[in-house]
């Protein structure tokens, strides 16, 4: 990582793969962060950057490596690892975090202290690192990206799914466990199972989480699944 590449990245803007910091914050900031990258598709962190992109450098670059290494390593569980380059730009260090995305998913934040509350994994969604529901967690656990799709039966409550998905497009958990009377814990396997296939899609953006068909497939060719 040199002057130019960083400078590219801050051109390139805050989003998916990229976050800027003004200054190094607590180890558990850091963490949940790192673990949104790993837990996705990878990215950086740039600290020492301004949310407008001005590089105002970061106070002791020492102590702050330290602090982002125990973010990794402490209070990330399992541990994500992070590249470290210190790049300077006119008398000024910026840090550069890089977090590959992880082959051990999900990561999960270790909340330090506190044993009884329950774990927690982050993604990336856009620009934002943000908590990760039941669903996306087990999605994260069975991803494996050199496994073949996964072949499941289709049954009457799928095909009630892809009926309604073929006609308004998106669900939720609430509404396709209502629509085919089956409880939301059921309801979850049956989502999450379709989505490890790749015949429906998983959507973060909201509040709620939910569910498309893939856009390469229809309900037809939904249809044609069976176990494997």
């Amino acid at each position: 990582m040199n002057t130019q590449d960083v400078l590219d990245l801050i051109e390139e803007g805050e989003g998916f793969h990229v976050e800027f910091k003004r200054k190094v914050p607590s180890p558990q900031k850091i963490a949940k962060s790192l673990i949104a990258f790993a837990n996705t598709r990878g990215g950086c962190i740039l600290f020492g950057v301004d949310d407008d992109g001005s590089i105002i450098g970061v106070e002791s670059e020492k102590e702050e490596v330290e602090l982002i290494k125990t973010a990794g390593n402490v209070f990330c569980d399992p541990p994500v690892p992070v590249h470290i380059d210190i790049v300077g730009y006119n008398g000024k260090d910026v840090i550069v975090a890089t977090v590959e995305e992880s082959r051990e998913k999900p990561h999960f934040f270790r909340n330090d202290g506190d044993e009884t509350a329950p774990p927690k994994a982050y993604i990336r969604v856009h620009d934002k690192s943000v908590l990760a529901s039941r669903e996306v967690v087990r999605i994260l656990h069975d991803e494996d990206p050199d496994a073949p799709p996964l072949r499941i039966s289709i049954g009457e409550n799928e095909r009630f799914l892809f009926r309604f998905l073929d006609t308004h497009e998106r669900i939720t958990l609430r509404e396709f466990a209502h629509l085919v009377n089956i409880s939301e814990r059921r309801a979850s396997r049956i989502l999450v199972r379709l989505v490890r296939a790749g015949v429906i899609r998983i959507h973060t953006e909201e509040k709620e989480d939910f569910y498309t068909l893939a856009q390469d497939l229809k309900p037809p060719q939904a249809n044609e699944l069976f176990s494997r």
